[in-house]
């Protein structure tokens, strides 16, 4: 069993809401390594998860392996808790979901590796932007915390995508479906980037909406005529509108773009917007969709620093056709929280750091780091903001003159000290020994770095 000095109250509590996706003997091993996970600074592979858990004397270092190649747990059954933690403690009480989706590689060695491959690498630095290793398409929830002024993307779900296997548009479908049968009263507002629209939507539940940015490639028509009543196939599409930019150009001689306000990445952005009701039938064929544009007076450049003219910022395709244009930009900028999201998780938390290469490790292990990314962010809504934090750290480090909100980092090292303190605090109520002083100090002085 996991020593129950190792777990705070606090986290203790939240981590209950799993009991029922393990067994038994599981569970405790599951809240180790995930304690383990958040407290360790350096090296995050399985065997460093034990021992930032403080258990790499009490346990054999097969346990810990043991949850990610053996024992019976879903990902799927995990994220879908955490999202019913999610919806019931972060979100308004019958609110619609937005759903980010998006994919990112982390990177591994070795051939031996399950499901590694080349793949393009945004992240990427250098004239080449690819890399060696395991790609994810990851759906997270995406909400607004009232101590910060961007809403967060919380990630839940995860699938392995593999180069000629199932195509990254239908893991993102699947995931998001998912989430809608959890929440069948509740509407589910999918966004996500341009490389996740296509043939793959045409069919999808009416309860889901899918906001994407439009291809500048993509050809628009629109809506089909009335019938004539003439024999022959009716009409499948209306006349050619052409290509975004097209579009625009039409919106600018008609005189149909208007000035408004948006809320976007943190901050109010005045902007014009036109939109036009039309199909994209080489996409959606015959389902009605919205296409926005956004246009703001922010200097847009090409590769190799040309002036882009096309008379547009963001063209956005959506098959909400009751939301406002202000909405669902605002919505299509809240995207940006998974993007984020992923640079955490590596930088801070250290997922993808474990190296493991059986399939079933493969496919549980980074799910599970994304859940403990967002379990740290739950945790410090729930029990861990002070109004205090900020001001704590401004002066520790007075060169942060503008910091007015907690970042990500600032939540891991609340939670990581809380269980530092849980760690040494002793059930007796003797003085503590200078040595156990010492270390708490030490270990202290390490959760910040």
């Amino acid at each position: 069993m996991l020593p129950g000095a190792t777990v705070p109250r606090s986290l203790a509590d939240l981590l209950a809401v799993f009991r029922s996706c393990f067994t038994a003997p599981t569970f405790p091993t599951f809240v180790g390594l995930l304690v383990g996970l958040i407290a360790q600074t350096r090296r995050r592979t399985v065997c460093g998860m034990l021992t930032g858990a403080g258990l790499e004397r009490v346990w054999h270092h097969s346990r810990a392996h043991r949850l990610f190649t053996n024992a019976r747990w879903s990902g799927d059954a995990v994220g879908l808790v955490l999202a019913d933690l999610i919806v019931a403690r972060l979100l308004p009480a019958d609110s619609a979901l937005t759903i980010a989706v998006d994919d990112t590689l982390f990177k591994r060695s070795g051939k031996k590796v399950f499901g590694v491959a080349w793949h393009h690498d945004g992240a990427a630095k250098g004239p080449k932007p690819i890399g060696f290793g395991n790609c994810w398409v990851v759906a997270g929830i995406v909400v607004q915390l009232p101590f910060l002024s961007r809403p967060v993307c919380l990630p839940v779900l995860a699938r392995l995508w593999r180069p000629r296997h199932t195509g990254k548009i239908a893991h993102a479908r699947v995931l998001a479906e998912l989430i809608a049968a959890r929440y069948p009263d509740r509407t589910v507002h999918v966004v996500g980037d341009a490389a996740y629209v296509g043939e793959h939507l045409r069919d999808v539940d009416g309860r889901i909406t899918w906001t994407s940015r439009l291809k500048v490639t993509s050809v628009l028509h629109e809506l089909p005529p009335p019938r004539t009543g003439r024999s022959g196939r009716p009409r499948t599409r209306g006349a050619r509108l052409g290509t975004p930019a097209d579009v625009a150009a039409l919106a600018t001689s008609t005189n149909t773009w208007r000035t408004t306000q948006v809320r976007r990445y943190g901050r109010t952005d005045t902007v014009q917007i036109t939109e036009r009701v039309c199909l994209w039938y080489g996409s959606f064929r015959s389902r009605t969709v919205r296409v926005i544009l956004v246009c703001d007076d922010k200097p847009r450049t090409r590769g190799g620093g040309v002036t882009d003219d096309r008379g547009y910022g963001l063209p956005l395709v959506t098959t909400d056709m009751t939301s406002s244009a202000e909405d669902l930009v605002a919505r299509y900028g809240s995207r940006w929280g998974i993007e984020q999201a992923f640079a955490d998780a590596r930088q801070i938390i250290g997922v993808g750091e474990a190296r493991n290469r059986t399939r079933r490790a493969v496919e549980r292990t980074v799910p599970f780091g994304l859940i403990c990314f967002s379990v740290v962010t739950v945790w410090y809504a729930l029990h861990g903001h002070c109004v205090d934090d900020v001001a704590g750290h401004r002066t520790r480090a007075r060169w942060y003159t503008t910091k007015t909100e907690p970042s990500y980092d600032d939540m891991t090292i609340k939670l990581r000290r809380v269980i530092i303190a849980a760690r040494f605090h002793s059930p007796c109520p003797e003085q503590a020994t200078p040595q156990e002083t010492r270390a708490v100090l030490a270990a202290w002085a390490a959760a910040g770095t």
